[in-house]
């Protein structure tokens, strides 16, 4: 055997032995420096219990601009390290092009996008959905952030940040075997279950969810209380009337005792409707009887309205053109449009939320952690209760030197081992069990009872998320979700959602006007330097040889 043959041979067995190695040993490696392709091990712990074939369809296919081609490549790639992680997974990119009809009986609405190639504007429709199937469960996914955004590219960035979470959510909810319970409070003149549809029939696909009374409280407060246990949360949304001790007291030991709770409190007497119908009201403050529940706490809520420049608008007749009133949408002071905490996953990437008639609260000092999650802007005024408020007023011009009270509290979460309100103070009931300190617990406390109120439009619940009359879109039912979400998740898959990753976003205007340019620096200029080598080169061999 010649030298040279030993070399191929040796050749030869070192690819196979590097074949078997790169089949036998299989590792991804993520480069990228904010690490977006690598997965948390929240989702790796949800990945790795799919024990059966998962199928996602993703409906992202056809033409559609190159900035959501990225995101197609994107959510590729996304689920390809979900494959990765479990062979159980199975996805495949469809056209929705035949199939339009069957998808928006499903909900899965599509989205009209203004697209600017080469200067010109043109619109184009794309469905940006998945779907999740697994064991005869379906779990459709939304791929388009819904975030209010400054450009495409902006909601594009917003929208690659969410697929892990989209999608881990998504996994969590289809193999989810116990559900968390949801106790919706009544008893104390709350809002009414047609007003509170939009949100509680979200919540209903994800939880169980029950209409809990405390009106056997008064005669049977032992046994009200142990029944209250047996749910994961309650929410108290928006009561009229006020507590007595022992419904207090029920309250404050399922709280104590793990319960979480979502509170959306209203501590003045001031509605829109009264305000349509009669053109002025007068707003006035509400006793509920829970000022010393919430203070030991850690909260207090005020009475005082609170007016923001930076507000939502109401439709209001100016005139008359023949037999037919004229509408005009004005901006309604008392409706502050308010940010959330964008540094919280419960806020993060959400439209402003709408609140309507707020107040605001103040925390105290105690052991409690407090995190704001909305918050006004600078330019609000207090309004002292009792007062009247005319809706003429809106005709008013506001002078800027009024709004000068800063950022007013609006919604805050609470966090850690809570005090009972009842440690050193006679209770209403005996009870047994008597707890005085909770272990780690989460409660969310909202100034407003409206923020969940939907309305209503020919007799029918309409969208918590939109106007009826000016069609804004509004962030009310993303948070109150993210919300109980947030409470109710202990594996920490929410925080996702604060994931955070950088895109390299082309500047459409520069390229545009710079075109040329461009395109004379990467097509003939590099042919200019292939041919002026070739000529530089001849000519020195014929220099040379000659």
């Amino acid at each position: 055997m010649n030298k040279k043959t030993r070399h191929i041979i040796i050749v030869l067995l070192g690819l196979i032995i590097i074949n078997f190695i790169g089949n036998t040993f299989f590792k991804r490696l993520d480069l990228t420096a904010d690490k977006r392709y690598t997965l948390s091990n929240v989702s790796q712990k949800l990945i790795n219990k799919i024990d059966d074939t998962l199928l996602i369809n993703i409906y992202l296919e056809g033409d559609f601009p190159s900035e959501f081609q990225r995101l197609q490549i994107e959510t590729r790639q996304f689920l390809e390290e979900l494959q990765a992680e479990n062979s159980h997974i199975k996805f495949q990119f469809i056209n929705p092009k035949n199939i339009s009809k069957s998808l928006i009986k499903k909900g899965m609405i599509p989205s009209q996008l203004v697209v600017d190639e080469d200067g010109k504007l043109s619109n184009t429709i794309i469905f940006p959905w998945a779907e999740v199937s697994y064991k005869n469960k379906t779990e459709i996914i939304s791929l388009l952030s819904n975030s209010t955004t400054a450009s495409q590219e902006e909601q594009l960035q917003s929208s690659i940040e969410k697929l892990e979470f989209s999608f881990a959510n998504a996994v969590n909810n289809i193999t989810l075997k116990n559900k968390p319970k949801i106790a919706v409070l009544s008893g104390n003149g709350e809002l009414e279950d047609i007003y509170l549809y939009s949100f509680l029939s979200e919540v209903s696909k994800k939880y169980h969810l029950a209409k809990f009374t405390l009106d056997s409280v008064s005669t049977k407060p032992q046994k009200t209380l142990k029944e209250l246990k047996k749910y994961d949360l309650a929410i108290i949304a928006k009561p009229t009337e006020k507590f007595n001790s022992k419904e207090k007291l029920t309250i404050d030991q399922f709280i104590i005792n793990g319960g979480k709770s979502l509170w959306m409190i209203d501590n003045v007497q001031a509605d829109t409707d009264s305000l349509y119908n009669n053109g002025k009201m007068l707003a006035y403050p509400r006793d509920l009887n829970l000022t010393d529940l919430l203070f030991s706490y850690g909260i207090r809520i005020n009475n005082k309205l609170i007016q923001d420049l930076y507000s939502a608008k109401i439709p209001l007749a100016t005139g008359n053109i023949g037999n037919q009133p004229q509408f005009k949408n004005l901006n309604w002071f008392f409706h502050p449009l308010v940010n959330g905490n964008p540094k919280h996953p419960i806020t993060k990437n959400i439209l402003p939320t709408r609140l309507r008639f707020s107040t605001q609260i103040d925390t105290l000092k105690n052991n409690i952690k407090k995190t704001p999650l909305l918050i006004s802007s600078v330019l609000t005024k207090k309004v002292g209760t009792p007062n009247f408020i005319e809706l003429q007023s809106i005709s008013k011009t506001p002078r800027q030197e009024d709004f000068k009270s800063g950022n007013q509290l609006f919604a805050v979460l609470l966090e850690g081992n809570f005090t009972s309100a009842y440690a050193n103070r006679i209770k209403p009931f005996e009870t047994k069990n008597f707890t005085e300190k909770s272990d780690f617990n989460k409660m969310i406390v909202i100034a407003d009872g409206d923020i969940a109120k939907n309305q209503i439009l020919k007799n029918e619940p309409y969208d918590l998320s939109v106007d009826k009359w000016t069609k804004q879109r509004f962030g009310n039912k993303d948070f109150l979700l993210n919300s109980i979400d947030y409470l109710l998740d202990d594996s920490g898959l929410i925080n996702l959602r604060n994931k955070t990753i950088t895109l390299n976003i082309l500047n459409k205007q520069k390229a545009y006007t710079e075109k040329t340019f461009w395109q004379i620096l990467n097509i003939i200029f590099p042919l200019t330097i292939v041919g002026l080598f070739g000529f530089i080169f001849n000519y020195y061999r014929k220099k040379k040889y000659n």
